[in-house]
């Protein structure tokens, strides 16, 4: 499984490459909309030095013709990396412009998508990752669930290398159901992780953890301090 950031906001960035074992970091003009009028490919770049060169970066294009599509693509590519996977709505000039760019062995990740006939087609026009809406098609009566679970199937039916990459999350609990339907990855905003990272119940389990170690040897005291004692003693 691959967890992403759908995010580029630096300090949320910074925060959980050191907690969760982050595969990438996603955005789109929206995402993009919410830091403010930012020095963009400086900024990428900041983000590509915390997620290092292994992690995957997903950045999306703006133009809507194909023409527009692919100079969006290779200014990113000129001013970010060669690794940058390109996020290609799956449109008709979408699917032009990811069948013009794989010929050139450009990492693409079709998004938008909203139904399995997109995603069969995203799929055959090569993209590496396809990316899902899964709350949003929950929200327009969609099975969000069968769509991934059939694109799970035909990836696996011609051995493709394809990866679903589901995003729009609402909660924990639809990032959960992607996976078991067939997605090999996930991206979700910074609040998704707080969120399921900082239960009540997660606290008092931790909370009276505490309580009984410390009833036994001590407030403040700790396994390593115990270990520092003992050291002194030899």
């Amino acid at each position: 499984m691959e967890f992403l950031l759908d995010s580029i906001h630096l300090a949320s960035i910074k925060k959980y490459v050191g907690i969760i074992p982050l595969a990438g970091v996603t955005s789109n003009p929206s995402i993009v909309k919410k830091e403010g009028k930012i020095d963009l490919f400086r900024h990428l770049n900041e983000v590509r030095s915390l997620i290092g060169a292994d992690a995957t970066l997903h950045v999306q294009v703006v133009a809507d013709n194909p023409d527009g599509i692919v100079r969006d693509a290779h200014a990113i590519l000129d001013n970010v990396d060669d690794r940058v996977f390109i996020k290609i709505p799956v449109t008709e000039a979408g699917l032009t412009a990811i069948k013009r760019l794989k010929k050139e062995n450009i990492n693409v990740t079709a998004t938008a998508v909203y139904s399995k006939f997109q995603g069969y087609l995203a799929l055959e026009a090569g993209a590496d990752y396809i990316a899902p809406y899964f709350n949003r098609m929950e929200n327009m009566n969609i099975d969000s669930k069968a769509v991934i679970a059939e694109l799970a199937k035909a990836i696996e039916r011609q051995h493709s290398r394809t990866k679903i990459l589901a995003a729009s999350f609402k909660n924990v609990g639809q990032v959960n159901a992607a996976f078991e339907a067939g997605a090999q990855a996930a991206t979700m905003g910074a609040d998704i992780l707080a969120n399921a990272l900082g239960l009540p119940a997660i606290r008092q389990a931790v909370d009276d953890f505490t309580a009984d170690w410390e009833s036994v040897f001590g407030k403040g005291e700790k396994v390593y301090t115990l270990a520092e004692n003992n050291e002194g003693v030899r």
